[in-house]
């Protein structure tokens, strides 16, 4: 799922027939951001984004403040209270709260938390249970950000002095090599929950579900809405999961979300400290196959939620890795989770990368089309600004792209 501010190719060909990553290089045509001349959402958008904190907000981030936070939360006055937007993901709103600088605090309190509030995600109760039940023990096993309180509208985290790594910054080899080594580790975690892989297919189908009795009033979205609903994606889904049984993947505790609005670089950091960034957001996090954490990290490398005018993203298929940094992520990864374990020979530690290559962009395929089918249902339901159905068809645009390349 996208992070944006709020303000917010090339791939290795497949022989099919043998099932091995050949060094064939084929670029991807970017769909980039559509323009929006005879688009009324993006007349509607022209100014950029609202950048306003109304008052509604503000009373009840600082009436969640003084509730779960001690000392000084404790005795300053909402005209006192500080409230800026930090970012807007596509699922929830993220506010830095404050205590004035001229209040001293009176214990151990924070000067600064992050308040996140729930959008319109996706999930049901117990999914979000299930998600502050894991945010509580990663924070416990310093793996995330402390958790200072929880509502039903949110929660109260951690502010940890840092920036959101941005989309250019995934091709940065030092930084890519640290993030499959963090992907690594978080796969390597035992977690109190349900071990079976049913989030993905648990999840397409119920937003398939949902997207099949979708309706839109506005005209510009009906279009685009008719538009994608011509690939007949019932169909299309049953394929893909034809293509997914063929390919094995293991199952392990997946973060399913790693873009780099969900990744952390960490400031006052020794410059030398392999341990420069964190990953965040674990709202999507399950066990799940391997496969869709790497593929699904490998098509954010196409997609920049930092454009501040409509649609509010950028998509550059050109971006997406091609073998020789692929092979860099699936080296850095097998060295951490010791995945070269038996393969003493070079030959036995090149198949388990050629095998791990199609393992991965087969299951690009999965997460182009999971969060299609999401950013469908957002522009039905969502009120953050983002062009969710121009994001869904280029989501889907990828889809058929990549297939035909690694099936």
């Amino acid at each position: 799922m996208p992070t944006i501010p709020m303000l917010k190719t090339e791939a290795a060909g497949v022989d099919a027939a043998k099932g091995t990553a050949d060094t064939v290089v084929v670029k991807l045509k970017a769909c980039g951001s559509r323009g929006g001349n005879e688009d009324s959402e993006a007349e509607s958008y022209g100014d950029g984004r609202t950048e306003e904190i109304d008052g509604e907000t503000k009373g009840n981030a600082y009436g969640w403040c003084r509730e779960f936070l001690s000392g000084a939360w404790k005795i300053i006055t909402e005209a006192d209270f500080q409230i800026s937007i930090v970012s807007g993901g596509l699922s929830n709103l993220l506010y830095l709260c404050s205590l004035p600088d001229r209040v001293q605090c009176v214990g151990h309190e924070p000067r600064q938390v992050l308040l996140r509030v729930y959008g319109a995600i996706l999930q049901d109760v117990e999914s979000l249970v299930l998600e502050s039940v894991m945010f509580a023990i990663l924070a416990e096993r310093t793996l995330g950000p402390q958790l200072y309180g929880i509502f039903p509208k949110g929660r109260l985290e951690q502010y940890m002095p840092s920036r959101c790594l941005v989309t250019e910054q995934l091709r940065v080899p030092e930084l890519s090599v640290e993030i499959a080594a963090k992907m690594a580790c978080f796969h390597r975690m035992v977690m109190p929950f349900n071990k079976k892989p049913k989030w993905l297919l648990g999840t397409i189908d119920r937003y398939m579900d949902r997207v099949l009795g979708l309706k839109f009033a506005r005209d510009a979205q009906m279009k685009k809405f008719n538009k994608l609903m011509e690939h007949n994606l019932e169909a299309e889904l049953r394929t893909l999961w034809a293509v997914l049984a063929e390919t094995p993947s293991p199952v392990v505790f997946c973060h399913n979300d790693v873009q780099p609005g969900n990744i952390l670089m960490l400031e006052d950091q020794d410059p030398s400290s392999k341990d420069k960034l964190m990953l965040i957001d674990f709202e999507y996090s399950s066990y799940n196959y391997r496969g869709f954490d790497l593929g699904n990290h490998f098509c954010e490398w196409m997609y920049c939620y930092t454009h501040d005018q409509w649609p509010f993203f950028k998509a550059n298929m050109d971006n997406y890795p091609n073998r020789e940094q692929q092979l860099r992520f699936i080296r850095s990864y097998l060295s951490e989770s010791n995945g070269y374990a038996g393969a003493a020979k070079p030959d036995d530690r090149a198949r388990i990368e050629e095998e791990m290559i199609l393992e991965a962009n087969r299951y690009t395929l999965a997460a182009h089309f999971l969060w299609g089918l999401w950013s469908i249902i957002q522009a039905k339901i969502s009120k953050i600004e983002f062009g969710y159905m121009d994001y869904a068809q280029c989501r889907f645009d990828a889809y058929f792209k990549q297939k035909k390349l690694f099936t």
